[in-house]
């Protein structure tokens, strides 16, 4: 005859913290009450209540200066909120993986996703997962996760973040994040149940496997007691729920031998031995001692072992290390060296008293109490977790490069080296890789060899990606007249290449300059950026006119808004003839210096007076709009001014008529 009791039964780590805490409020406070029981135990809350610990059910039962203490299922954003407005005491006993989720589907909600809770709609814990975004779906199987993603309320490319209650079942979870995956491209998943949950679960199945009956102690509201008598009935035919050992009967396991005892987390210790002792007497085994309630507390706390993450609260930063508070006998401190894996970051810098933080646990030393932990390594862990996850999803991240390299370029993400093949690096054979360097780029994880410490990278497939989305934006939305800001991509004689968002373009020379130019880079350089418009397009062939020349740019528009006849400018000379010289106002704008305006005096030849080149100062003495010629004048501003006679000016007319 034998009675086994699972190591891992009792409290877990955020039920024995939330204890602790309201054991240590009703020592000092006479005023403590929990919003809600505690936990799910109506023993454990009836202790308290024993103790002087009240339990209200809403905000609205605190008083101002009350100590209330929130329960480790933790609440809404709202109900805390209300508390502190209402001038409470507030003491947050919210189990810490909890409290991680809360921070999740909040910042997904900040960035634009829809947040995923797989869990029990009525369970204080989803409930107040859900209380920390605005908007949210709920789903308690993998059924109706199915039957949503399918019925096509949201696209397949939505983004979601999807979490689970803490004390949800692995094989559910597993369903749930195979449904996802299949429906959703864009979907980010949290493996959110708490790993105590997991183990206790585990050990559940093993002992019943092996185990002719099995008592499951807890109370039957308990969603994590419920969980672990399905496991146990998946494979022992006799499984008990019991409240206490005053539910067992005898009855219950004649025949009996081998008797297998778990307990969910929300069940006390004291209660477990009482199941343990009656199942003793009535198998005749050798009963176990009794304890007092704090010792059986005590017993209840996590074991630690090398290799554990756990989550502990920060009681101290001292000269050489982070003291930690880890919730049971050990000591745990983080050396200065295994705070960060940069050197420059002071632990000072990220860490403060009272912050919950999750560490690894490198050495525990039971004879002197101490526990060494590290961040660093925990860190590391999770960032070769992500990387993984990133190379599953085809997510895109960014990286800094930091080195040229044989074949390639080297990138750091999150501490981790990605190397990037030429092939992958987006830049064209033969190009300047080195430029890369000292640049953060946009790029996709291949390859994770986390025994070989190898991950490979690519940036072509996000350019890639881009670009076709950019093309297709494009085509989808071009018009005559669109006006778009590009790149000079490439020159040739008749024109040049602008890419106008994924698609080359072409401005001919004509469509370039109002002035007459001969070669295109008279104007524009490959890598200018330039405002261009459609001209015309074949979305057949792939091929787009554009312009670049405007309105605003024609010279005579810019000479009509900016000069008025009997202004005085300087020209220059641009070309002489026998009647006289043309002078450029601004570069595509000339106007004509008839010879009798040259001089104050007659001269034989405007060479005798003026050269090209020369710039001269003249007055603006018409302006003929219409076609577009403008007279000039030398003489005008030359003292004293000698009208022009009728005949000098009915020469001028028509010799510029006939140069014209």
């Amino acid at each position: 005859m034998s009675i086994r009791v699972a190591e891992s039964a009792g409290f877990c780590f955020g039920v024995n913290r939330a204890v602790e805490l309201v054991e240590q409020a009703a020592a000092t406070d006479r005023q403590v009450c929990t919003l809600g029981p505690i936990i799910h135990n109506r023993h454990a809350v009836e202790h308290f209540r024993q103790m002087g610990v009240k339990v209200i059910e809403s905000p609205e039962e605190a008083q101002p200066g009350q100590t209330v203490i929130i329960r480790s299922h933790g609440v809404t954003r709202a109900v805390q909120e209300a508390l502190e407005a209402r001038g409470a005491k507030v003491v947050d006993a919210t189990c810490p993986f909890v409290k991680r989720i809360h921070g999740i589907v909040s910042k997904a909600e900040e960035e634009g996703r829809l947040p995923v809770i797989i869990g029990t709609r009525a369970h204080p814990e989803v409930e107040g997962i859900a209380g920390w975004c605005s908007n949210c779906k709920v789903f308690e199987t993998p059924e109706e996760l199915q039957s949503w993603a399918e019925s096509g309320e949201i696209s397949s490319d939505f983004p979601i973040s999807m979490v689970c209650q803490t004390t949800s079942t692995e094989a559910l979870w597993n369903f749930c994040k195979k449904i996802a995956k299949k429906v959703f491209t864009n979907v980010k998943i949290f493996d959110t149940i708490c790993r105590a949950t997991e183990s206790r679960q585990n050990e559940a199945a093993s002992l019943s496997k092996t185990s002719q009956a099995m008592v499951v102690v807890g109370d039957t509201h308990s969603s994590n007691t419920g969980r672990l008598a399905m496991i146990c009935r998946e494979h022992c035919d006799r499984v008990v729920l019991v409240d206490n050992a005053t539910e067992i009967n005898p009855e219950m396991f004649c025949g009996v031998h081998d008797v297998g005892i778990t307990a969910g987390a929300s069940t006390p210790a004291w209660i477990i031995k009482e199941v343990n002792k009656t199942m003793s007497e009535i198998m005749n085994v050798e009963a176990v001692q009794e304890e007092s309630f704090e010792a059986l507390l005590e017993q209840s706390i996590k074991t630690l072992n090398t290799g554990d993450k756990v989550i502990g609260i920060v009681t101290g930063i001292g000269t050489t290390e982070v003291q930690i508070d880890l919730g049971t006998k050990h000591a745990g401190y983080i050396p200065y060296d295994e705070v960060s894996a940069d050197p420059t970051v002071k632990p000072e810098d990220i860490l403060k008293v009272g912050d919950e933080i999750e560490v690894f646990v490198v050495r525990v030393n039971d004879q002197e109490g101490t526990c060494q932990l590290s961040k660093k390594k925990l860190d590391g862990i999770k960032v070769w977790d992500e990387l993984a996850t990133w190379c599953e999803e085809k997510a895109v991240i960014e990286g800094t490069i930091t080195e040229e390299n044989k074949g390639g370029v080297v990138a750091t993400v999150k501490g981790i080296r990605v190397f990037i093949p030429a092939s992958q690096s987006g830049v064209a054979k033969g190009g300047d890789m080195a430029a890369l360097v000292g640049t953060t780029t946009q790029l996709k994880i291949t390859e994770v060899n986390r025994a070989r410490r190898r991950v490979i990278g690519s940036i072509r497939a996000v350019t890639a990606e881009t670009r076709k989305a950019a093309q297709e934006k494009l085509w989808s939305e071009i018009e005559v007249g669109a006006k778009y800001h590009g790149t000079v991509k490439s020159l040739t004689s008749y024109g040049a290449f602008v890419d106008i968002g994924g698609v080359d373009g072409m401005v001919h020379v004509s469509e370039l300059s109002w002035n007459r130019i001969k070669n295109p880079a008279e104007v524009v350089n490959v890598g200018d950026e330039i405002d261009v418009y459609v001209i015309s397009f074949d979305a057949e062939k792939r091929k787009i006119s554009l312009g670049y020349k405007t309105a605003e740019m024609n010279p005579w528009n810019q000479f009509m808004t900016t000069y008025n006849a009997s202004d005085v400018v300087t020209a220059k000379v641009v070309k002489l003839m026998t009647f006289g010289a043309f002078a450029e106002i601004i570069p595509g704008v000339d106007g004509l210096i008839h010879i009798s305006q040259i001089a104050d005096k007659r001269i034989g030849k405007p060479e005798d007076v003026l050269a090209e080149g020369q710039e001269v100062q003249v007055k603006i003495t018409d302006i003929d709009a219409e076609n577009k010629r403008i007279s000039l004048s030398i003489r005008a501003l030359l003292e004293p001014v000698e009208e022009e006679t009728e005949e000098e000016a009915a020469e001028a007319t028509e010799e510029v008529t006939e140069e014209a």
